[in-house]
């Protein structure tokens, strides 16, 4: 148990060390205002990228690249964060990954929809096994997810045995571009909750002590 001299002596310490305490515990509107334009740009770009790869599909055969290539950049520069948090293992992993998909969609559109073919199957059955152990709320989402990717499962295969590999390379670009664009609505919904903290006023911090109570022990004589 802490004597009232120690407690005494470890408040006067917090007290004269008031810029030390403040800078290592920024406010949540500090933190909410670094993190919501990040976000945003995030959610705008994943529905930019679904659209202009839906479009492309339409109009032409550059939409599996388009689409796989800029999920590529997005992947290597999630990589490249994560590299700079610390994460090693999965910031490495998503800087290959981002490169190599990046590579496949510059050098070749039939091996592009060999990787949408298979990859957003798998991609979908991952993110689902994934928000099915979180728990909690996501574990409604990886239920919806896993349903989602039986579905677009059974419907690539059917299309390959019926209409060739190069349609269902097609219906699995649009899939992967749609998947694209649900995941960036919750980036824009959690941006927008993000801004509204960071406009709301920060709660007053504490003055640092002037020295002259501390010298007397009043400021921890409470």
């Amino acid at each position: 148990m802490a004597t009232p001299t120690a407690a005494r002596t470890a408040a006067g310490t917090a007290a004269r060390t008031p810029g030390r305490t403040a800078a290592a515990a920024p406010t949540e509107q500090e933190a909410a205002r670094r993190a919501w334009p990040l976000r945003a740009a995030l959610g705008v770009a994943l529905l930019v990228v679904a659209v202009v790869a839906v479009v492309a599909v339409l109009t032409g055969d550059l939409g599996a690249r388009l689409l796989l290539g800029a999920l590529g950049v997005l992947a290597a520069a999630r990589g490249a964060q994560l590299l700079r948090a610390g994460s090693a293992v999965p910031g490495g992993l998503a800087v290959a990954g981002g490169l190599a998909a990046v590579a496949v969609a510059a050098v070749s559109a039939p091996l592009t929809g060999w990787v949408l073919l298979l990859g957003v199957p798998l991609a979908l059955v991952g993110a689902a096994a994934v928000a099915l152990a979180r728990g909690g709320a996501a574990r409604r989402g990886g239920l919806a997810l896993q349903v989602w990717a039986l579905l677009a499962g059974g419907l690539l295969a059917a299309t390959a045995l019926v209409q060739g590999t190069g349609r269902a390379a097609d219906v699995a670009t649009v899939v992967a571009a749609l998947a694209t664009g649900v995941a960036g609505v919750p980036l824009l919904v959690a941006a927008a909750g993000l801004r509204t903290v960071a406009r709301q006023p920060a709660p007053a911090r504490p003055l640092g002590c002037g020295g002259c109570a501390c010298s007397a022990g009043g400021c921890g004589s409470a």
